[in-house]
């Protein structure tokens, strides 16, 4: 019945930079651009008709959205867009350089709180002007509900939260939705829909632009996954 197409935003600047985004809100780069087109592309190439579509509410995901629904000529769709569905909050580490952050506290520690499931990065203060609660875009959401910083845990619990109560009723009418959003509330998600062990969390990538299928019957039942990359089909 339901179909799920998620996808990563094309790279942003910050990505090709090596910076640590999270909840900073920087633009698509020029190859996230033609990330996200590829990926309309292939939408509109294997006959993909999208009924909603989802993102996060940092503009990287919702330009992503924008034109993949552009190009595969899906504009008129529902766009409904998420505070939940943002990255991970990389606290203090937001706007740093990923490989001298490596090499202040070490190796071991770094690829724990990066790849890990429950190790948090240094909170954000409060009065910190990188805080969300600094954020006009978020106005509407509660101060207490507003990270300071994240782990892979955290993310997936607002990711997974979101899921059920806004995406699992499209996908039980029948829809296909695709959602546009980041790589580690993506991996989050992907996380809880194929029953990873949070053990084996530091192993599930997603790549930008890649259109990642989960089919479901009328139980939300997972009955077929697979993954539509530019050059070939590939299914699991």
């Amino acid at each position: 019945m339901g179909k799920l197409i998620l996808v990563r935003h094309g790279k942003s600047i910050w990505n090709i930079e090596n910076i640590f985004t999270g909840w900073t809100d920087v633009d698509i780069a020029e190859e996230g651009i033609e990330e996200a087109k590829i990926a309309g592309q292939l939408i509109r190439d294997h006959h993909l008709s999208i009924d909603i579509c989802f993102s996060s509410f940092l503009k990287r995901a919702i330009k992503t959205a924008t034109i993949i629904l552009e190009i595969s000529d899906l504009m008129y769709i529902d766009f409904i867009k998420s505070w939940k569905l943002n990255e991970r909050c990389y606290g203090d580490w937001q706007g740093r350089n990923k490989d001298e952050v490596k090499r202040e506290i070490g190796e071991e520690l770094f690829w724990k709180v990066r790849r890990g499931f429950k190790t948090l990065p240094p909170n954000l203060s409060i009065h910190d002007e990188r805080h969300p609660k600094f954020d006009a875009k978020y106005n509407k959401v509660s101060i207490g509900d507003l990270p300071r910083s994240e782990s892979l845990e955290q993310t997936k619990q607002r990711t997974v939260q979101y899921f059920f109560e806004a995406i699992v009723p499209e996908l039980v009418k029948g829809k296909t939705v695709l959602i546009s959003a980041h790589g580690n509330s993506l991996r989050a998600l992907i996380g809880y829909i194929e029953n990873i062990a949070s053990s084996e969390m530091p192993k599930v990538e997603v790549q930008t632009g890649v259109l990642n299928i989960y089919e479901f019957d009328e139980n939300m039942s997972l009955k077929e996954q697979y993954q539509l990359k530019q050059t070939s089909v590939l299914k699991t």
